[in-house]
């Protein structure tokens, strides 16, 4: 019910003065505005109104001026009004928490000029408003049909306690008011006062921010992802089917089976093979969600109302096929993988946009021209509509000269599976990609007894999340998934494909990636030590203020 009025709210903030309806948006989350609005004010009447004292520089000042129509302070929280409202009981009197003193909370309106803004930009305007102000503002920005959550972490400046110190700004972007994510709606519910109480003790605005910080975690979002994909890809395991071509190939040579990963187990050569695929599977189509969020792949592809009327024989989910014992027979629709997918990985992203063409059929006459060439379009026959018509929904895809997208079937060893040999093709069927979210017994994978897992398609999955292709910093993050998610899921996956190894199967390959967290702080520690050196004042360069090391 609350995500049902949370999608009207915003449907309806298309429509009028901003400010009123994100106040009314900010009811709905819980937070409640009863007293009424003051006018519309112009950055030039705002500025005048509250930053008498000149805090904010200059450049600021412009920057409002330039970039706003309009700023609203919609409500200022305190303890009164929170106990007044019961919203909060027992609020506790102002103290420090966790190095931070906050006294009542605003909540800001800000209507801007251009149709859309950089995470940096929002920022920035997130910073110049909160420098105004002794209290942190949360800032709702509305530009074109998009609106922005921003809040900014306050602590106490160590050396002046009278001061504050503006950390890292967390962003819920680019909300589509006319359409929005679904990931964004499950975030706004999360943020609801409500929603907060019921999992966090809150007493204070302290606590009330340290919430909302962890609502936001970006960490938490890339572990609840990742434990969500990890389950898919175990129930992949048992559902799939990958030509065995290259274990074959190298029985003879134990040295080469050995170094590929594989064994004289077949048993064990299927999981190997299984799950090697599925990670090259998963990577590639993470790829490609990141780079349809720049509108470079059409969500047509993805789409099963779509698909439909694209593919024969497709079907999201058939009851069958959900179970562990039921094998490939009993499943007979797998077009999307191969129809889509293959032809999406291989036909496109790996071939210039001119050289795009669906390989001959016939007999060996007419194929010899294109035979064994693995970047043109096959299975036209699985396709409900002409080749023609096929090949348009790919035309504007861009071509990635990289190696993401390589075939690795070579002269009749296939190991992707991308022919038109019937009994070498990759089986993945389609309730993989389309499945609603069910429970599905995982307990034997993880070693557990009698534990609920839940397990949904993989672009069920991948359409609960937002993604974004701006990597996070230290100073600002935006609550989505961003590039980095790639290094995390392919090391996290690699090092589970080995039955044998498992956790030491990245050793193996001499994979490892580093987490943001280190790296951010071999940077940090470097540029202190390399401008400590520089201008002779070691101890004063610190990232963490120390009154007593800077004399």
């Amino acid at each position: 019910m609350l995500k049902e009025t949370i999608q009207q709210t915003l449907n309806q903030a298309k429509h009028g003065r901003f400010a009123e309806q994100a106040t009314q948006l900010l009811n709905v989350l819980g937070y409640h505005q009863q007293e009424s609005l003051d006018p519309p004010k112009t950055p030039q009447q705002f500025l005048y109104d509250y930053d008498q004292q000149a805090r904010l520089p200059l450049e600021g000042r412009d920057r409002l001026i330039e970039q706003c129509r309009y700023i609203d302070l919609l409500l200022q929280f305190t303890p009164e009004k929170l106990q007044q409202r019961g919203q909060v009981p027992l609020f506790d009197p102002l103290k420090k928490v966790n190095d931070a003193i906050i006294d009542s909370y605003l909540f800001i309106a800000i209507e801007l000029i251009n149709e859309s803004y950089t995470r940096t930009e929002l920022a920035t305007l997130t910073r110049d408003i909160n420098r105004i102000f002794d209290m942190p503002a949360m800032i709702l920005f509305k530009y074109s049909d998009n609106l922005t959550f921003a809040i900014i972490h306050h602590r106490l400046h160590k050396l002046d306690p009278a001061k504050d110190v503006l950390e890292k700004v967390t962003l819920i972007k680019d909300i589509r008011l006319a359409q929005p994510h679904r990931a964004h709606i499950d975030i706004l519910a999360d943020l609801a006062l409500p929603s907060l109480r019921a999992q966090f003790e809150i007493k204070n605005f302290v606590q009330l921010q340290e919430a909302w910080r962890k609502v936001l975690d970006i960490s938490i979002l890339n572990k609840q992802f990742y434990e969500k994909l990890s389950h898919w890809y175990f129930w992949a395991m048992e559902q799939v089917s990958f030509p065995d071509d290259l274990e074959k190939y190298l029985a003879n040579d134990e040295a080469a089976l050995k170094a590929a990963g594989f064994t004289k187990d077949p048993v064990k050569n299927k999981q190997t093979r299984n799950a090697t695929n599925l990670i090259r599977l998963i990577t590639r189509l993470i790829f490609v969600w990141f780079i349809k969020e720049k509108g470079l792949v059409p969500d047509t592809l993805f789409d099963p109302r779509q698909l439909e009327t694209i593919l024969k024989n497709f079907t999201v989910g058939q009851a069958s096929c959900l179970s562990p014992t039921d094998r490939q027979d009993a499943c007979p629709t797998h077009n999307y993988y191969q129809a889509i997918l293959q032809n999406l990985f291989f036909a496109t992203l790996n071939r210039k946009m001119d050289e795009r063409k669906f390989a001959e059929t016939g007999d060996y006459l007419h194929q010899r021209n294109d035979y064994d060439v693995k970047t043109l379009f096959r299975y036209a026959n699985q396709f409900a509509i002409d080749e023609a018509t096929a090949l348009a929904y790919f035309k504007d895809i861009p071509f990635l000269n990289g190696g993401l997208f390589d075939c690795l079937d070579k002269q009749n060893i296939c190991v992707d599976g991308f022919t038109r040999i019937a009994k070498k093709q990759a089986i993945v069927p389609d309730f993989l990609f389309f499945a609603k979210e069910m429970a599905y017994d995982l307990n034997a994978v993880y070693g557990t007894k009698g534990k609920t897992y839940k397990v949904m398609g993989l672009l069920e999955l991948l359409n609960s999340y937002k993604f974004t292709v701006a990597e996070n910093t230290p100073i600002e993050e935006e609550v989505a998934l961003d590039p980095e998610l790639l290094g995390k899921v392919f090391e996290n996956l690699l090092a589970s494909y080995n039955p044998e190894t498992q956790t030491t199967a990245r050793k193996q390959t001499g994979s490892f990636y580093t987490p943001r967290e280190i790296v951010e702080y071999m940077v940090d520690e470097s540029l202190v030590a390399y401008l400590s050196q520089a201008v002779g004042q070691a101890s004063c360069l610190s990232m963490v203020d120390r009154q007593d090391a800077c004399p």
